[in-house]
């Protein structure tokens, strides 16, 4: 066993604390038409708590490269020193989502072990997911949606007209939606939060989408991927080029095979522990409420070596 994972259980409640604190910090800024803001103070509260912990940690995923970003760049180093732990994080998943006051705003950290998370840059990620409980590879980025849409109909035992699938509304997801519909699936449209679009497929029951289509940024493929380690689902992932800047930096970060199709153990292998606190209300997750004295806050708390899954409903009196 290595020394991360004997330290799970403190680091557990620790990393609650981490994402509790960014998401506080970012629900100042809810509908005041700020991304930038709500964004910034959400990084800078998560980076306070990080280095406030007994850890040896490098940012794997995080607010872009060091020159794109003052505060948690790919690379940096946070913590006062012990075990080596990777950090995967999203500061606040949902920027404008949350500058306009919308549904399913979170704030996002995971820890793995050191050397057991995908180095993945800055870039556009095509990805497919799904939840629990299906024969491995059931889905594949190199088959068509209506191929995809039918093995999990088939699996499911229920015609493809009762499946949903969740996608980001964007145009460049035009000719994917219009696959979708033809093939006889309804779709749940998001318009940002791309984390939770793919936790949404893994409990169908209470959201209603039975599987992930669409790319988004690589950074939320890796955290999606953390995620499923721990409550079960599978996600592939390959990654989008527009120019040859960003195939540099990829190569950058140690990635030669350029066309290569990650699966979830690809992207994030060993122990690892996932937690989400909402900002906004959401289809998971309570926002961050204010109190007489302070705020409350709800958190999704996961390890994928125990398979627990935890939510943590806190009070903080802070006697503001």
């Amino acid at each position: 066993m290595s020394e991360a994972t004997t330290l799970d259980r403190v680091l557990v409640l620790e990393l609650v604390r981490v994402t509790e604190a960014g998401a506080i910090a970012a629900s100042a800024l809810i509908g005041r038409g700020d991304e930038k803001a709500a964004d910034q103070a959400a990084v800078d509260a998560i980076r306070t708590r990080l280095n406030d912990l007994d850890i040896s940690g490098i940012i794997v995923i995080g607010e872009g490269e060091r020159d794109e970003a003052p505060m948690l760049y790919i690379g940096e180093e946070v913590g006062k020193g012990g075990p080596d732990i990777d950090i995967a994080l999203d500061p606040l998943e949902g920027t404008t989502i949350t500058a306009k006051a919308m549904p399913n705003a979170l704030a996002v950290v995971a820890f793995g072990e050191g050397g057991t998370m995908l180095r993945a840059p800055d870039v556009y990620m095509d990805k497919i997911a799904v939840g629990g409980g299906y024969e491995q590879g059931i889905v594949d980025l190199d088959k068509t949606p209506a191929e995809n849409l039918a093995a999990v109909a088939a699996a499911k035992g229920v015609p493809v007209s009762e499946l949903t699938a969740c996608v980001l509304d964007r145009p460049r997801h035009t000719e994917l939606i219009a696959a979708i519909r033809e093939a006889g699936a309804s779709i749940q449209l998001i318009g940002d939060g791309d984390i939770a679009g793919v936790m949404a497929a893994t409990n169908p029951e209470e959201t209603g989408v039975d599987i992930y289509f669409g790319s988004g940024g690589a950074p939320e493929g890796v955290l999606a991927a953390a995620a499923l380690r721990c409550i079960g689902g599978q996600i592939q992932g390959r990654l989008l080029f527009r120019n040859d800047d960003e195939r540099g930096r990829a190569r950058k970060w140690g990635i030669e095979d350029l066309n290569r199709k990650y699966d979830t153990e690809d992207m994030v292998s060993g122990d690892v522990i996932f937690a989400a606190t909402g900002v906004t209300d959401g289809s998971m997750l309570n926002g961050v409420r204010l109190t007489e004295d302070g705020y409350t806050t709800e958190t999704l708390v996961m390890r994928s070596g125990s398979k627990t899954v935890r939510t943590i409903a806190t009070e903080h009196h802070t006697g503001r």
